[in-house]
């Protein structure tokens, strides 16, 4: 009897073990992947880059957006301060590959490709790298569930990714998922030695109507924080107009070399 008792005990444990998510993964991820997003944004933001002592400094940017296929095109432009006034930046999207990415830079008047090697490195003085910038392909990591909870309000998913291609600038990533909108809410980024090096936090979620009526949710403030360092960065969407067409030529690095259609 006690034998039978011990076996009938493990299977429960094991049918319940295997019931615990309703969802794996990978699924979660490729549903953060694929979600709705609007054919075109043009938005205004403001860029706080914040030193560990308080110290601030504000940028404008202005940002033009584009999704055709689920494949998202963006082109970020710097207005102020002077240092990097007339900076502008085109990545995109490719499938199975890395994202292309140039960046234009006015001291040098001129644009360059950004290399798939510099991925680790800071987006013009931010604490977002190259990478971190990208629409992350499922592929490129393994994921495990670890836990489902709520956080800052969110009813969320806890999926562990890690790298495939052991040379990523991260060792792992551990993403809170938020089950509503499929966005995720707050990102852990531990470095090469396993110890947390980032954090980034979705402050607002928003829900915005496009000209052909669609509604979208939209991050408008997220907060990047590097814990090693004390230096954050902080991305606030002021204005946003969402599904009003905008011209192919945005989306091209001559317009990165000009300024101007």
């Amino acid at each position: 009897m006690k034998l039978i008792k011990t076996i009938t005990t493990v299977s429960a444990a094991l049918i319940m073990g295997a019931s615990v998510f309703a969802i794996d993964a990978k699924t979660v991820m490729q549903n953060v992947h694929d979600r709705t997003k609007p054919n075109f944004t043009k938005a205004a933001v403001l860029m706080d880059l914040i030193d560990k002592d308080g110290t601030t400094e504000r940028r404008q940017v202005g940002e033009y957006g584009r999704c055709k296929d689920n494949i998202s095109d963006a082109v970020m432009i710097f207005f102020t301060p002077a240092s990097v006034k007339d900076t502008r930046f085109l990545q995109k999207e490719n499938k199975g590959r890395d994202d292309d990415k140039w960046i234009y830079l006015p001291a040098l008047r001129t644009t360059r490709r950004v290399a798939s090697s510099e991925g680790d490195k800071s987006f013009v003085g931010t604490d977002f790298t190259y990478d971190d910038m990208e629409n992350r392909e499922v592929e490129k990591d393994t994921h495990e569930m670890v836990k489902e909870e709520q956080k800052s309000g969110y009813d969320c998913y806890v999926v562990k990714s890690t790298p495939v291609d052991k040379n990523d600038q991260y060792l792992y990533r551990i993403s809170w998922v938020d089950k509503k909108t499929w966005i995720p809410i707050y990102i852990e980024m531990y470095d090469k030695k396993g110890k947390l090096e980032k954090t980034n936090e979705i402050k607002t979620i928003q829900q915005k109507t496009g000209t052909n009526n669609a509604t979208y949710d939209i991050p408008t403030e997220s907060y990047m924080k590097n814990v090693q360092t004390g230096h954050s960065t902080n991305l606030k969407i002021v204005s946003i107009e969402v599904d009003k067409p905008l011209a192919e030529g945005y989306f091209t690095p001559n317009f990165l070399n000009t300024g101007r259609l």
